[in-house]
């Protein structure tokens, strides 16, 4: 899986549909792939179901597909994305005049049988990247050449995907994701409904694919471990009526997005982290009181992030402490 980092600013939000599309998602038609095809020959079949067996748990179905000249154009539209295990110069002839609308066509990724490289070819943002990136656990490089991508920046389908959210009109992500290389997008502002919004065509409308999971909000220790990111998360949710299945991502604070603790933590419980600036936790500041206000001025950071993620900005359990390591709140 993948762990992605978005600054955000919250005012609101922009409501929920969670059935419909290809890919859960009714407007773009997917920044997520969740039912993938292995696309092998014969004699590579082994690692194949190497493959299949590595990512299973990440995808709701994974088909292998053995190879043959039509075996795309057969397959065309049912998979959210191909995995070719062959050379990309095959994958690219056999699939160039399939090819038609990068919302709707599936995506791409070959990977080599040495498993050295994982390579996008088409639909970066939409689930190739991810399958390159889950392919990474298996020791291959993933190779991505999007722009925001290999700039080390974050684009608006990733912020999208770590938010638990889907583009709603994707044709605006040519122009917001320039402004992401210039570093001049900004962020992400949510609107309470109903409401009617007049946008012009630079501005990226996410829409939540959930209305009913929660948030979790987690400030640590610099250089917390996994474990204790893990095991704090896992008390805090005893404590409430949600399960993990229940939650949209961790909300942190800016300052903590380079925690590697919590990204391993996220990446193994497969949950976006969705990072808070100052000003905005501020604007959401949580009940307990907290010694960093004083010292650096930040808010407790997980109380305020818990209810700055959530749809309803509601906090449902305050502040827990775990073995002086790491700190959580549940906000809805």
């Amino acid at each position: 899986m993948s762990s992605e980092t978005e600054n955000t600013d919250t005012t609101g939000d922009t409501g929920s549909d969670s059935d419909g599309g290809h890919c859960s998602t009714p407007d773009s038609d997917g920044e997520v792939a969740e039912e993938i095809a292995i696309v092998s020959f014969g004699r590579k079949m082994d690692t194949a179901e190497e493959i299949k067996e590595e990512l299973a748990d990440r995808y709701e179905a994974i088909e292998i597909l053995e190879y043959h000249g039509e075996v795309f154009e057969d397959h065309w539209g049912e998979y959210d994305c191909f995995v070719g295990l062959m050379a990309s110069g095959i994958a690219m002839r056999k699939t160039a005049h399939l090819l038609d609308d990068k919302w709707e066509d599936p995506a791409i990724c070959v990977v080599d049988e040495e498993l050295t490289w994982a390579i996008p070819i088409t639909g970066g943002h939409h689930g190739a990247n991810q399958v390159a990136q889950d392919l990474a656990t298996m020791g291959a490089v993933p190779a991505m050449t999007t722009a925001s991508e290999a700039a080390g920046k974050q684009g608006v389908e990733s912020r999208a995907k770590a938010m638990d959210a889907h583009v709603v009109n994707g044709d605006s992500t040519v122009k917001t994701n320039l402004a992401v290389l210039d570093d001049d997008l900004g962020p992400v502002a949510r609107l309470d409904g109903p409401r009617a919004v007049l946008v012009g065509d630079d501005v990226t409308v996410l829409k939540r694919n959930e209305q009913e999971g929660c948030v979790l909000g987690t400030g640590s220790v610099s250089g917390a471990s996994t474990d204790a990111f893990l095991a704090a998360w896992d008390e805090a949710l005893d404590r409430t009526e949600y399960d993990l299945e229940d939650v949209e991502f961790v909300g942190t604070a800016t300052r903590k997005e380079d925690e590697d603790g919590l990204l391993e933590a996220a990446r193994e419980l497969d949950l976006g982290v969705v990072t808070f600036d100052k000003e905005t936790l501020l604007d959401h500041e949580g009940p307990t009181p907290s010694r960093s206000k004083e010292l650096i001025g930040w808010p407790g950071v997980s109380e305020a992030s818990a209810i700055a993620g959530g749809a309803e900005q509601e906090l449902v359990l305050e502040k827990l402490s775990y073995e002086n390591e790491v700190t959580v709140a549940i906000g809805r």
